[in-house]
């Protein structure tokens, strides 16, 4: 079992970066793969990117070329960057965690099992 915590969230200008961080315990970190997903209010939960085990990334066209998911297996810890904010990239990000990745199914909620709290992050126009 794994527990994730989010952190780095706040509020910036558009156009700024953020760095968001998950720290997860446990001693089996390598063999996870990890997403970061995105809720707006009154919205649904969306897909933002992916790493899986092997570093292979995985992105939702929206943030392609903006934002990059890393992982430092030493580290216990998965970031997610981002540039280039704009106020649509508003919303609570939370970071999830599989040790069943699926390169085809890596966007869908149900392919995690574990999530963080979420941490806001709010781009102000």
């Amino acid at each position: 079992q794994v527990q994730l915590v989010e952190s780095g969230g706040g509020l910036v200008q558009a156009g700024g970066s953020l760095r968001l961080s998950c720290a997860a315990s446990g001693r089996t970190f390598s063999r996870y793969a990890f997403g970061w997903f995105r809720q707006a209010p009154g919205k649904e939960r969306d897909f933002v990117a992916a790493i899986s085990w092997s570093g292979t990334t995985y992105y939702a066209d929206s943030v392609k070329g903006r934002f990059t998911i890393s992982r430092d297996n030493p580290k216990n810890t998965v970031s997610l960057q981002m540039n280039n904010l704009k106020p649509d990239d508003t919303a609570v990000y939370y970071c999830a965690a599989t040790i069943q990745f699926s390169s085809i199914y890596y966007n869908r909620i149900s392919t995690y099992n574990y999530w963080g709290q979420g941490t806001q992050v709010t781009v102000s126009s």
